[in-house]
């Protein structure tokens, strides 16, 4: 993994983000200290952040509101960490586009734990994790790490999707990873223990069901309706399947 991470760190209490750099600065990671949604846009536009620990208690824009702002604009790891510990708010804030949900108190051992697993997921050789979300291509080349479903292009090696009609389509880090392992999967019922292992490894918390949550937000981007879904379909007491063959190039 690469050794210097950059971690924005957003919260409006200056003694929270000053603990939390020195923590993160001492397992190798650099960190920009913020307080408020404005100046993490100015960060992103001039030095933008592998990964962000967004609270949701901010003076003016509400953190939710900037999660969803930086979806809309940016690929990169988004971690929640806030005092609401209600399931939903924890919902909302997976249903946004974050990668995790911590809770306040939390264990600085296991926030950067958190952190890693993220960025493992964003950057498994090491390489940059940050991009804008740019539409693709529709005439870029065929390349044989890029899986074809109904329409639909997911490249493993950019870590994007496009759309039957070649327009990107931005996903979270949890998102995709969940998507590649449908992808890889085809016809097979998976259960939500293997989709947690797939896309949160170790740190999948037993009876954890984020996977539903993030398969509900697949099913909004990728079916016509996501109330009769034909691509990925549920399966009783079992898991979930993803129907439509898949090609590769």
């Amino acid at each position: 993994m690469k050794s210097a991470f950059h971690i924005a760190v957003l919260d409006d209490e200056v003694d929270i983000t000053q603990l939390l750099a020195n923590y993160l600065q001492s397992h190798g990671f650099r960190v920009t200290q913020l307080h408020d949604g404005a100046s993490l846009m100015k960060l992103m536009g001039s030095d933008p952040a592998d990964l962000v620990l967004l609270d949701l208690g901010l003076p003016g824009e509400d953190g939710f509101s900037i999660a969803r702002r930086m979806r809309e604009n940016w690929r990169c790891g988004l971690v929640i960490v806030t005092g609401r510990g209600d399931a939903v708010d924890k919902v909302v804030g997976l249903e946004v586009g974050a990668d995790d949900y911590v809770t306040k108190p939390f264990d600085l051992r296991e926030l950067v734990a958190r952190v890693k697993a993220v960025l493992r997921r964003l950057a498994p050789e090491g390489g940059p994790v940050v991009s804008t979300a740019a539409p693709a291509s529709a005439a870029s080349p065929a390349a044989p790490d890029r899986l074809r479903f109904a329409g639909w292009q997911l490249d493993l090696a950019a870590r994007s999707l496009a759309n039957p009609e070649g327009q990107a389509v931005p996903l979270t880090g949890g998102e995709f990873d969940l998507l590649r392992a449908f992808a890889r999967h085809p016809g097979r019922v998976l259960s939500r223990d293997f989709l947690l292992e797939q896309t949160r490894g170790r740190e999948a918390a037993p009876f954890d069901r984020t996977i539903d949550v993030q398969v509900g937000r697949l099913r909004k981007k990728i079916e016509a309706d996501p109330d009769d879904p034909q691509i990925i379909k549920s399966v009783r007491g079992a898991g979930y399947i993803l129907v439509p063959p898949v090609t590769q190039g």
